[in-house]
């Protein structure tokens, strides 16, 4: 195991042989189970049953994936549809994947394992012709002594395969580290304060107190007690008076303070889970401390500090896998993030007035990003809110001069 283990992570880099157990953190390591100190199991499977974990894990994956991709001609500024990877990039990543779907697939392995895998199938002249997700379990990233890339793909068949750089679209995050991995404590503290919580619950069917008998009892006497206590005041019968004989009295235990205070502490666990994804804690709907005009800043700062990231890391995949290196001194692949303005239709149409009027598009272009059919003389960038003169009028007629006979 540990020699593929040293090929995976380097070849040609000497084995260490070292002993270790099933439950040493390093072993735990290997195959991508984190231990930290509140006790948790922190994996991307564990991570996932945290809501804010899924929730931001979604926000982002989803979103880039709703972003329309296209590949544009530099000069024109057009979208280049007859290009083979346009296809790719804009409807369909192979028959059986949506663009969407295989975008949102990959964002989602770079969260949560900490890169994202795609192998680029090629025809025999050398052309794109679909994209095929590979699990990132299986794949292993090498690099030679210029810090050039290759990936050594684990194949099913117990062999593997080596694939250049710009046969493998690779997507991953901020120093190719899941954020899972760098906020596993977090994490495994919200997890843990789920876990604790749901017992605090469970038993919190019965009063919370002692009952204290005034002779002795032995074990199966003080089971019988207890046994009768939770059938009487457990469940749906919580709350139910208590009927104590034999001299027996109920001393009332207050709550931990720590334990009333867990609300707050599950809100600031997913503050810390924010900000380990770099999400506003609006958008994961902690909304304790959002303002309407803090709100809306917050979608602000997810569009340009979030969610721009990400799209630029797409464009430079997608133009590395491709295009060739000649293709793209000519062409360039663009996500376009404005129509995460669509919802907001007051902002929507400010904007589409302001270009109109500034005569950047015509009334036609505004009618296509509606997805609606053009107009007879919608193509003309004149403004429409200003006029260039006073309107003409026909000329009042003249009548004919008369002689003077005198």
């Amino acid at each position: 195991m540990f020699s593929s283990l040293a090929r995976a992570f380097g070849r040609g880099a000497p084995v260490e042989h070292k002993s270790l157990t099933l439950i040493d953190p390093a072993t735990l390591a290997l195959f991508g189970v984190q231990p930290v100190a509140s006790g948790m199991t922190v994996t991307a499977a564990s991570a996932m049953h945290v809501p804010a974990v899924r929730r931001a894990v979604s926000l982002i994956a989803e979103s880039v994936a709703c972003l329309p991709f296209k590949i544009y001609a530099q000069e024109t500024r057009e979208a280049a549809k007859d290009h083979p990877a346009f296809a790719l990039v804009h409807d369909h990543a192979n028959d059986w994947t949506s663009a969407e779907a295989f975008r949102e697939q990959l964002t989602a392995d770079a969260l949560l394992i900490g890169s994202g895998f795609a192998q680029v199938a090629r025809n025999a002249e050398g052309k794109p012709v679909f994209l095929l997700r590979m699990d990132p379990g299986a794949v292993s990233v090498e690099h030679d002594d210029l810090g050039e890339p290759s990936y050594r793909v684990r194949l099913k068949d117990g062999g593997d395969q080596v694939l250049p750089f710009h046969d493998v679209l690779h997507i991953q995050p901020l120093h190719g580290v899941s954020p899972i991995t760098l906020a596993r404590e977090a994490i495994g503290l919200a997890l843990a304060a789920e876990q604790h919580l749901s017992g605090f619950y469970k038993n919190g069917g019965r009063p919370s107190g002692v009952i204290h008998h005034p002779g002795k009892l032995d074990a199966e006497a003080a089971k019988k007690i207890a046994g009768s206590w939770f059938a009487s005041h457990g469940g749906e019968r919580s709350g139910s008076t208590a009927l104590l004989d034999e001299g027996m009295t109920f001393s009332e235990v207050a709550t931990k303070l720590a334990d009333a205070e867990f609300s707050e502490v599950r809100r600031e666990q997913v503050r810390e889970i924010a900000r380990a994804f770099g999400v506003p804690p609006a958008s994961l709907f902690e909304m304790s401390r959002a303002t309407w005009s803090n709100y809306e800043q917050a979608q602000r700062e997810f569009l340009t500090g979030t969610l721009r990231p990400w799209i630029a890391r797409w464009q430079a995949a997608y133009a590395r896998c491709l295009l060739t290196p000649e293709e793209r001194a000519s062409l360039y692949v663009e996500g376009n993030p404005d129509d995460m303005l669509s919802v907001d239709h007051a902002a929507r149409a400010t904007a589409f007035s302001q270009y109109r009027s500034m005569g950047v598009l015509t009334a036609n272009e505004v009618r296509a990003s509606m997805n609606r059919p053009a107009l007879p003389g919608g193509d003309d960038l004149q403004n429409p809110f200003t006029s260039t003169g006073a309107p003409q009028t026909e000329p009042a007629p003249t009548e004919p001069a008369q002689d003077n006979d005198e």
